[in-house]
């Protein structure tokens, strides 16, 4: 299966482990506070379900720069050291890739739009650029 590093909490904030009941899953994707815009600089044709590896660097600034853009859109990130780095922390499905949108993620040139994202058990895993494949075992 095919993966995509995306360094935190830009990961965490796809796949959302904090919500595990699916009524409030529901309602936080409802509302805007579950990400469905991967930003790119480049475009893809890959379609279907993907792995979400979490990238293994991630600065304090990185950090509170994404923690301000969140707490604009009500969502409460998890402390710094409480993100999982360097491994798969998830799947989600990759349904279009658009260089426009109204969404309040999207920022980039651009965009993978997303759906369907759950979190995963933590996996360990090398990273790579872009999308490459992750071993079955």
């Amino acid at each position: 299966m095919k993966a995509l590093s995306i360094r935190q909490p830009w990961a965490w904030l796809i796949v959302r482990p904090d919500l595990d009941y699916p009524p409030y899953r529901a309602r936080e994707l409802a509302e805007g506070r579950i990400k469905t815009i991967e930003n790119r600089t480049w475009r893809t044709r890959e379609r279907g379900t993907i792995l979400v590896h979490a990238s293994q660097g991630m600065t304090s600034a990185e950090y509170f720069s994404a923690k301000e853009f969140c707490y604009r859109l009500g969502v409460e990130l998890p402390p710094f050291d409480d993100l999982q780095r360097g491994g798969i922390v998830g799947q989600v499905d990759i349904v279009d890739c658009v260089d426009h949108s109204d969404s309040p993620w999207y920022m980039g040139a651009v965009g993978f739009v997303l759906a369907n994202a759950e979190p995963l058990p933590f996996r360990p895993l090398k990273g790579a650029l872009g999308f490459f494949e992750v071993p079955q075992s």
